[in-house]
């Protein structure tokens, strides 16, 4: 008996068992779990891209059912109505600027940059006249009912006092028009608040005047036509145009204003990224201009979300808010004229501190980066 004990006691302990593999019904967590952190992750890094609304990242989140039922009653009656009701809208101001152009010869210095923004007469008067009114009947049937705005004062220099505003406070005698009005860009919808307000000239894309009847309303718009994904000395043509409008806007009251967003490109609304300096080279004043959305459910702001769901979304969400906040007239002093980038860097300052918003340091490169990265998680789930 005793050696049975014995030999029992000698025995080695039993290896503890191996590391469970985790089941098949784990996986689904554990991939969902590892998604969420990296989803945070890039929320950190790109946080000025980031949708915050009911709809998730890129406008494809897990809906709950009360929103999946809404948007089902509005594509089958309010989408209809609004769709029909914009390419109405959209024909008829066609119309109006073919008629208006008809036997009209477009500037022609430079066969790239043709535009009708320069007619006289009673032409420009409907073109100009109809196309804000259109505009904002357009926003209108797009559910922004009511659009706020107001205008603000900036803050004295003994509030704020940096050496920039303080020499250009101090030259109140100046009071010419500005040459180019400075908007943070947050959704394709901006251009129409824009058209409908001062009916401005944008930078846009060469091959938007080539399109069914944008292409004209582009023209008649006088829109500087780039061709972005050229990386030839283009843009160096371009900035030169964009410089000469501003400045002839300026020294021109029946010049059209030119309107631009130095951003680049848009963000969720919350910050304002580095400033371009292509619209303070002109060392003409600016007019700065802030735009916002608020929304309960689906933010109009357009970032990472596809063009097509966000034209959706918009169509199904029954109310849109739009707050407009406009800034006075923003002189440069001296030392803002001899440095483009001081003068752009000021006034990106005064339009955050302004408006709420938080300065950001990304730019396009890094916008892309988090689409690809959003497009890489949502393939993996």
């Amino acid at each position: 008996m005793e050696s049975e004990l014995q030999n029992l006691d000698s025995k080695p302990p039993k290896p503890p068992p191996p590391p469970r593999a985790p089941a098949s019904d784990d996986r689904p967590l554990l991939k969902s779990a590892t998604a969420a952190a990296a989803s945070d992750e890039l929320e950190k890094k790109f946080a000025a891209f980031v949708r915050r609304d009911a709809y998730g990242a890129m406008g494809r989140g897990e809906l709950p059912t009360r929103e999946k039922v809404l948007l089902g009653v509005a594509l089958v009656t309010l989408v209809p109505v609004r769709v029909v009701a914009v390419a109405t809208i959209l024909v008829l101001y066609y119309m109006i600027c073919r008629v208006c152009t008809m036997h009209s010869v477009p500037n022609r210095e430079d066969e790239h940059q043709e535009d009708y923004a320069h007619l006289v007469g009673w032409r420009r008067v409907v073109i100009v006249q109809c196309g804000r009114a259109l505009s904002r009947l357009m926003l209108f049937v797009l559910g922004f009912y009511w659009i706020t705005r107001s205008y603000r004062i900036p803050p004295t220099p003994a509030e704020n006092p940096t050496s920039a505003q303080k020499e250009n406070n101090a030259q109140p005698e100046d009071t010419s028009r500005p040459g180019v009005i400075i908007s943070n860009h947050v959704s394709y919808l901006d251009i129409l608040y824009h058209t409908s307000s001062t009916f401005p000239s944008f930078v846009a894309k060469r091959s938007v005047a080539k399109l069914p009847l944008v292409g004209l309303i582009s023209k008649c718009l006088g829109c500087v036509l780039v061709q972005r994904e050229s990386k030839s000395s283009d843009f160096k043509g371009v900035s030169a145009v964009v410089t000469e409008r501003i400045r002839e806007a300026h020294q021109n009251t029946s010049a059209p204003i030119m309107m631009l967003f130095p951003e680049g490109t848009t963000t969720n609304g919350e910050f304002l990224l580095p400033f371009k300096t292509g619209g303070f080279l002109a060392k003409a004043p600016v007019l700065p201009v802030i735009l916002s959305y608020h929304y309960q459910r689906f933010n109009p702001a357009w970032e990472s979300i596809s063009g097509v769901r966000h034209v959706i979304f918009i169509l199904c969400q029954f109310v849109n808010y739009m707050e407009v906040t406009q800034l006075p007239t923003y002189y440069p002093s001296q030392q803002e004229q001899d440095d483009p980038k001081l003068y752009a860097n000021n006034v990106r300052r005064l339009m955050a501190s302004e408006g709420n918003l938080i300065l950001s340091d990304i730019g396009l490169a890094e916008k892309r980066m988090y689409h690809a990265a959003l497009n890489g998680l949502f393939s993996q789930c």
